[in-house]
């Protein structure tokens, strides 16, 4: 019975690290970040130990529904991987909010300009139901970057992919019209239209909800 209770003990404070406040966040294990991982795996092919270097960088959080990760005009310091929920990009207008991008289940989330820059972001974004990040720190991540050119070159692959979605995302708005933009959002991404409020699927598409839902009967 004792030996059982010191193992049991022995598991659990190996598995926790105590934080300042007093309090413990558990540290994770693989499969409670598969999202996470394939991200980091696809972005630039690292070694076993280097990736596991970037994981326990990472600090898993959970943020509530319609909480801001990124605010416009403020320098970020953080990147978040969404290993559970949805976010959305967006720049308030003079009369509304535009909303620019989606993100799911794999995703990254960070502010482009910071990032490269270290500059105030233009964007800010929210979650827009109860998610599950892992947040990595800006420094942290030039310091590894400093440290090891592979870990520069998944961070430069990491921007390269971001720019080549922006570049996408600014092509189809310039040049494709609502309906199709709203059948590649449906084909890419089906889950996910089921997932978001209408109003910001007709901000993204840059239309009147009246408008998205004649393009909705037109699709089906």
């Amino acid at each position: 019975m004792w030996q059982k209770y010191f193992e049991l003990s022995r598991e659990f404070f190996t598995n926790v690290k105590k934080l300042p406040v007093g309090c413990f966040i558990f540290t994770y294990n693989h499969r409670q970040l598969q999202n996470v991982l394939k991200t980091l795996k696809g972005i630039y092919a690292l070694k076993e130990p280097q990736l596991n270097q970037l994981l326990d960088l990472m600090e898993r959080i959970e943020v509530p529904k319609n909480q801001r990760i990124i605010h416009a005009e403020s320098i970020e310091k953080s990147l978040f991987f969404i290993e559970k929920g949805i976010a959305r990009a967006f720049c308030d207008g003079p009369e509304n909010q535009i909303t620019f991008w989606f993100g799911m289940e794999g995703d990254v989330v960070f502010s482009y300009n910071s990032y490269i820059n270290a500059l105030p972001g233009y964007e800010s974004v929210e979650v827009l139901e109860h998610s599950v990040l892992y947040e990595i720190k800006t420094a942290a991540l030039e310091a590894l970057f400093q440290k090891d050119v592979e870990f520069a070159n998944w961070g430069r692959k990491l921007a390269e992919l971001e720019l080549i979605k922006t570049e996408e995302r600014l092509i189809a708005r310039l040049f494709k019209t609502a309906t199709e933009r709203y059948q590649e959002l449906l084909s890419n991404d089906p889950a996910l239209i089921q997932r978001i409020q209408l109003g910001y699927i007709a901000s993204y598409l840059g239309v009147t909800q009246v408008t998205l839902s004649r393009i909705r009967a037109e699709v089906k």
